[in-house]
C-alpha cells in the first residue's frame, strides 16, 4: 500500500473532526470508507460527530491502512507513531521487485530468452510459491529477473505469433507480481502492474490470460472499495470467457469460474446476498465440470476450493452461525496450495470472530501460521483479531493472542 506524506491537519480538533477531514481529502464517502471498514455510514457519522468515542488501538490501525497514512498521529493527534512499528515494514525484497518493474529493460542491447524457456520459468515460479511456506520469499527471488525477461521478450520478438505469447507470459508475471504485492506497503506498485497486466493481456489476445487480469483488476478495484469498478471488469470479461470457455480446455473453463466467484464476493461486499448466494452456486457448478485433481495455478478455482469460498461469502455477508458451518464444513488440507490454504484458515479465523468465538479463531489463526507464515505475516484481517484479542479483558486471551503475534512478528518494527 502506498502511504501518503503526513497531511496538514490542525492539532487542536477531536479525533472524529481529524477523520472527517482525512476521509474527505481522501474522497471517500461515508458509505465507502465504513464498507472497507466492515461498519456502517452511521457508525462513521457516529465517530465524525463525537457521538461515539475515539476507537481502540486495533480499529484506528485499521483506519490508517484504509486511509493510507504514515503516522497514527495524523489521526489520533499527540507524537508521531509510525505503522511500521506495529504492522512492520514491508518484505525485505519488495524493492528489489519495485526496481524491476520500474526498470526499462527495452532500451537496453540485453538478449530476450526463448519464450518457451520463459514458459517454463512461470510455470515453475507458480509451483514454487504453491509449495512453499515463505512464498514471498521464494516469488522475491524470482520476481526481478522473470519481469526483466518477459519485458524484454514482449518487445523484442518480430514474430507476430510469438509476440503474442510473450505478451501473455508477460500478463502472468504481472500476476505473479500481484501475489507478492499484496498486503505490501506498495499499493501505487499494485496498481501499477494490474494495468500493465491488463495491457499485456489485451495485447496478446489469449482469452486465458485477459481472464487472469481481470480476476485480479477486479480484486483491486473490489479491495479498494470502488465495486462498481470491479461489476464492470467482470461484467465485461464474463461474457468474453463464458463464450471461449463452453468448450475450451480445462484451464479457460477453471477461469471463468474463478471469475464468476469473484462477482460474488464483490456482491457479498455489498450486501447482496441473494446475488453473491447465486454466483456462488454457478461457480460451484463450474466446478464440478472440471477434473477432481485439477487446481488452477494462478486463481486456485478448483472443487477443493468451493469450501473456502462459500466460508468467504458468508463471512462478508456477516453471517456469524452460516460462516462458522462453511469454516467448519471446508477441509483446510484439501487445499494443496499452502498459501491459499493459510488464507483459507484466516477466513475460518474471521468466521470464528464473527460468531463471538475468539479463543477458536486464534487456533486457527496458529494454524495458518503453521501452513504459512508470509501470508499471515502481511494479512490485514488476521492481525486485526490478534491486535483486538491482545486488547481484551480476559488474561489468558491476552496471553495467547500476545505468544502468537511475537511468532507472527506482527509487533515488529
Amino acid at each position: 500500500m502506498s502511504l501518503d506524506p503526513s497531511p496538514d491537519v490542525p492539532e487542536d480538533i477531536t479525533f472524529g473532526q481529524r477523520l472527517k477531514i482525512l476521509r474527505t481529502r481522501r474522497g471517500m464517502s461515508r458509505e465507502v470508507f465504513g464498507g472497507l471498514m466492515g461498519r456502517t455510514a452511521s457508525w462513521v457519522r457516529a465517530l465524525e460527530t463525537g457521538r461515539l468515542s475515539e476507537p481502540k488501538l486495533s480499529v484506528v490501525l485499521r483506519m490508517a491502512e484504509v486511509l493510507r497514512l504514515r503516522n497514527l498521529s495524523d489521526l489520533a493527534g499527540g507524537q508521531p507513531l509510525k505503522r511500521e512499528l506495529i504492522t512492520g515494514p514491508g518484505h525485505p525484497r519488495l524493492g528489489a521487485v519495485r526496481d524491476a518493474v520500474n526498470s526499462l529493460p527495452a532500451l537496453t542491447s540485453a538478449p530476450a530468452p526463448p519464450v518457451a524457456h520463459l514458459r517454463a520459468r512461470l510455470d515453475q515460479a507458480w509451483s514454487a510459491r504453491h509449495r512453499s511456506p515463505f512464498h514471498r520469499e521464494v516469488l522475491g527471488r524470482l520476481l526481478p529477473d522473470l519481469i526483466t525477461d518477459a519485458q524484454l521478450a514482449a518487445h523484442q520478438e518480430e514474430d507476430p505469433a510469438t509476440r503474442r505469447r510473450a505478451q501473455a507470459i508477460l500478463a502472468e508475471v504481472y500476476a505473479l507480481s500481484q501475489f507478492f504485492l499484496a498486503y505490501q506497503p506498495a499499493q501505487d506498485l499494485l496498481w501499477r502492474v494490474a494495468e500493465r497486466g491488463m495491457v499485456a493481456a489485451q495485447d496478446s489476445g489469449d482469452v486465458h490470460a485477459l481472464g487472469i487480469a481481470a480476476w485480479l483488476m477486479a480484486q483491486a478495484h473490489r479491495d479498494a472499495g470502488d465495486w462498481d469498478a470491479a461489476d464492470t471488469v467482470t461484467a465485461q470479461t464474463l461474457p468474453v470467457l463464458e463464450q471461449h470457455a463452453v468448450e475450451a480446455e480445462t484451464p479457460e473453463r477453471a477461469m471463468w469460474g474463478a471469475l464468476v466467484f469473484e462477482a460474488g464476493y464483490t456482491a457479498a461486499r455489498r450486501g447482496e446476498a441473494g446475488v453473491a448466494r447465486g454466483r456462488l452456486d454457478h461457480a460451484e457448478q463450474l466446478a464440478e465440470t472440471l477434473p477432481a485433481s485439477y487446481y488452477h495455478p494462478v486463481t486456485s478455482f478448483s472443487r477443493s476450493i468451493m469450501g473456502a469460498h462459500a466460508t468467504t461469502i458468508a463471512v462478508e455477508l456477516r453471517a456469524g452461525g452460516e460462516s462458522v458451518r462453511q469454516a467448519r464444513a471446508a477441509d483446510p488440507a484439501s487445499i494443496p496450495s499452502r498459501p491459499r490454504r493459510a488464507r483459507h484458515e484466516i477466513e475460518q479465523a474471521r468466521a470464528y470472530y464473527l460468531d463471538a468465538q475468539p479463543e477458536a479463531a486464534v487456533r486457527v489463526l496458529d494454524a495458518a501460521h503453521e501452513a504459512a507464515p508470509e501470508t499471515i505475516r502481511y494479512n490485514g484481517y488476521a492481525r486485526k483479531i490478534l491486535m483486538e484479542e491482545m486488547d481484551s479483558r480476559d488474561p489468558r486471551r491476552r496471553e495467547r493472542a500476545s505468544l502468537l503475534a511475537e511468532k507472527v512478528g506482527i509487533l515488529q518494527a
